[in-house]
Formats: C-alpha cells, structure tokens, sequence
C-alpha cells in the first residue's frame, strides 16, 4: 500500500517536536517503516531519538541513504500565525506548520518514495533511511549518533541524499553539493576600570577591542574558490554592560561569526584569530582572552556521479536544469560528508523558520516523484 507523502507530512507537523523533543514524530515513522517491510533500530542519545531504517541485506555493495530531521525550531508567538503552527490546516493546496517546509515535508517524500520502491520493486541492494531529531539545535546527539551507531554496527551508506529544503524560488532549480563551514570566536578583552575623568589611571579595554574588531572585519580572508564565494566575517555584537558614563570598564566583549569555504579550515583560521589578536594586545597592552565554537567545516562533493544522477531525475521530472551550489548555513550533510558522498536535494525554502511556514502539496508529490526516480535510476545503473 503506498504512502501518501502529502498525509504524512500533515501527521508529522502535528508531533510539536521542537528542539529536543520528538512528540511522537520518530515513532510514528518508525512503526509505519516496519509495517511496510523495512527493519528499523534506534540510535538514541542524550534524550535525543534517532531512527536508522533499513529495506534490503546489510553491508550490500549498493545501498541508497537517506537522511533527514523530525525536530523543527520554536514557533515564536502563536498568536502571529494564520493557522495554529502544529494543526496542519489546509488552505487550498498549501499545506500550514512549523516543518512544513523544513523538513517533514523532505522526510515524508523519501520514506514514500523508499516505501514504493520496497514494496513494488525491491531493489538489488539495500535502502537506508536515517532520521534524527536533532538537527535543528547543537547536532551533537543526532547524526552523528547515528553514524557512530552505524560504524559499531556494520551499517554503511554508498550514497547520500539528505532531503533538506535547497531550492529558492521553483522545485528542482537547486542541488546542494557542500557548504560553507562555520564557526564562531567570542573575544574578553580586558584592562583596568577607573573614573573617566582620568583615562591615565585606568587602561580602558573599549578601544582596543574596537581596534581589533575593525582589523578583522576589514581584511578579506580569501576572493573564493571553484565552488565557493568568498569567505565572510561578521562582527555580530561589541557589548561592555557598562551603564555608567563616567566609569572605564574593566572589560569588553565581542563576538564574530565566520562563514569560510574550502580555503580555509577552521584551525587555520583559529590561528589567524589569535594571530591578529596578538598584535593588538602587544600595541595596546590589554589582555585577551578568546574562545571558539565551531559548527562545522567546509566541504563539497565534486561534481559527477552522484550530482548528476540527482541532477537528471529532477530533470525528467520537471523539466528544469537544477544549479550546483553550496550556499546557505550549515546542515547535517556536514557529518555524512566524512561517511560517504552527500548532496542536498529538496523543496523551495522559502518561508522555513518563519511564522506561517507552508508547503504546497503538489510539490510534496513532486519531490515524492524525484526521489523515487533517483532510486530507480540508482538501482538500475
């Protein structure tokens, strides 16, 4: 019996599995993936549920993954929405919700369109379907618990879509074949706190971090690469909580966030960091103190055989050439990338994260077609 990608998106929005929880979402496609043949297993962690699914024998030369998120972001105000953000209503042919575009709508495509190719055409090899509900906060205990499960337990993909919202304006005008990495650097700077009418007494942190600030934002990191833009840094806050103005502080903060391609990796650029604070700290004589979160690194799948199966079946199905691209933030593809080859393929992205988040169905169906024909074609190569 096949599965109706459409209907299954609407029974997802309606689990509010917000960041970290799951509200159903993960049980409910694990029991429907075992009732229509596949064997499923749980990689949970951290209070975190993972779902790994498979159709077919394990550590088969040709297995086709899947990879996606039940979790979706908080909705902000509910009052702000048209439709109560986990009611799924339907108005005309579009489809209201928090996930509807990001990323249930993804997930309820590839489980149909795996679904349908299990039950009418097993394949010769295997199809693995891997789910997280943690993607939309650290990702710390989702995929990459996932593959961790997978390494200690003999599972392996050959090939990876993960069904992501890539697509700007149409259905099918874009692949993503890698991101950007992305990393963020929070900065102390510290001197001594005196009167203001005595600067001489006091060592007033501000403008030395002001300085360093400018220095960073000012130099280009790189021009771009084959497959990347340039890499961009932002200054994104410069805060000394000082509510006085007649007091010097004793320190400043300041954060920026680096979004760097392939030139780049985020140790080189730690060490730039530090290479430049280090000069402003010797001109100034204020202490710094710096700390670094990285969210993941750059990477891409060079262009063949994986994009251009992908590429072609979005062709046949909607007459458009998709772009190859790597823009945007960052996604679970981060982590598949160091499994096996991965590229993003899924529908317009819109209104994701926004208040009124939507789907039209007809592209739920769409992508459904897409990714039954990539397996079909995956299967028959």
């Amino acid at each position: 019996m096949s599965i109706d990608p459409a209907d299954l998106t609407a029974r997802l929005i309606k689990c509010a599995s917000v960041t970290p929880a799951d509200e159903g979402a993960i049980p409910l496609l694990e029991a429907l993936l075992q009732d229509h043949g596949f064997e499923t297993f749980r990689a949970d962690r951290g209070g975190i549920l993972n779902l790994i699914a498979r159709f077919g024998p394990r550590g088969h030369a040709k297995t086709f993954g899947f990879n996606g998120h039940t979790d979706v972001v908080p909705v902000g105000d509910p009052a702000d929405w048209t439709h109560p953000p986990f009611s799924a209503h339907i108005d005309g042919t579009t489809l209201f919700g928090r996930g509807a575009a990001d990323m249930k709508s993804g997930v309820a495509a590839f489980v149909a369109a795996a679904v349908e190719r299990a039950e009418t055409n097993p394949p010769e090899g295997a199809i693995l379907i891997t789910i997280t509900g943690d993607e939309e906060g650290d990702g710390i205990d989702g995929t990459r618990a996932i593959l961790d499960w997978m390494d200690a337990n003999g599972e392996a993909m050959d090939v990876c879509i993960v069904g992501e919202p890539t697509c700007p304006t149409t259905l099918g005008d874009t692949i993503k074949i890698g991101r950007r990495g992305s990393m963020t650097a929070f900065f102390t700077a510290t001197g001594v706190q005196g009167h203001s009418a005595y600067p001489e007494r006091a060592r007033n942190p501000v403008p030395a971090l002001a300085r360093l600030m400018d220095r960073l934002a000012s130099q280009p990191l790189d021009e771009g690469t084959d497959h990347f833009g340039a890499s961009t840094l932002a200054v994104t806050t410069i805060d000394t909580g000082n509510p006085a103005n007649n007091v010097i502080p004793a320190t400043c903060r300041a954060t920026v966030n680096i979004r760097f391609n392939d030139t780049h990796t985020s140790a080189s650029l730690t060490a730039w960091l530090e290479e430049q604070t280090a000069k402003i700290a010797t001109d100034t004589g204020i202490d710094f103190a710096m700390e670094t979160k990285v969210s993941g690194e750059s990477f891409v799948t060079p262009p063949g055989a994986l994009s251009d199966l992908v590429t072609n079946a979005v062709k046949a199905e909607t007459g458009v050439t998709p772009e190859l691209s790597t823009t945007g933030g960052t996604s679970d593809a981060r982590f598949v990338k160091s499994h096996c080859p991965v590229v993003e393929f899924g529908l317009v992205g819109q209104t994701m994260h926004q208040v009124d988040e939507r789907v039209e169905i007809p592209h739920i169906h769409g992508l459904k077609a897409i990714y039954a024909r990539i397996l079909d074609d995956y299967f028959a190569s």
